[in-house]
């Protein structure tokens, strides 16, 4: 009677124990089958393949990068009258200005005018709000011509090379 006794304590331990090895095999195997169905996409880009990611998004169309070993044009926003009455009148509808230089003398911004005309360059001088004198070279309407003309002022002229970017108030 003991030896039927021991028997029984013994399969009772057993089986609960049988019964955790089984589950545990199951969930290893629902685990596997899960691995091998493909992720659920959550979202699709139209467009664009799979896997490729665009190097640089900000070089759409809107902005101009400058390359790897030129910095960054500068802008300033600022209210400005023009030197002359005649540079009023011929730029007084463009929005985006080339400064070369700036100075805190008339005299001394008339002086390097006179040194750029030699250079291929027709300036002009704008007295700013914050009473500098800066000399611009070009005029725009349109901000990526201006980018694009103070990027080659710098490659052409390394001299110029803080020529930065106006925008008028």
């Amino acid at each position: 009677m003991k030896k039927i006794l021991l028997a029984g304590l013994i399969l009772s331990v057993l089986t609960p124990g049988c019964k955790v090895i089984e589950n545990l095999k199951k969930k290893d195997d629902s685990e596997l089958t899960q691995e091998a169905e493909p992720a659920t996409k959550v979202f699709e880009v139209p467009g664009t393949e799979p896997g490729k990611v665009r190097n640089n998004p900000t070089s759409d169309k809107m902005y101009e990068q400058p390359k790897t070993n030129e910095k960054p044009v500068r802008i300033q926003s600022e209210t400005f009258t023009f030197d002359k009455q005649e540079d009023k009148a011929r730029y007084e509808n463009s929005t985006y200005f080339v400064i070369i230089g700036s100075f805190s003398s008339n005299e001394n911004a008339n002086r390097y005018k006179q040194e750029l005309s030699p250079q291929g360059f027709s300036p002009i001088v704008l007295h700013s709000e914050t009473g500098y004198f800066r000399v611009c070279v070009n005029s725009f309407t349109n901000e990526m011509e201006a980018r694009k003309r103070v990027y080659q002022i710098r490659n052409d002229y390394p001299q110029y090379a803080d020529t930065w970017l106006l925008i008028k108030k």
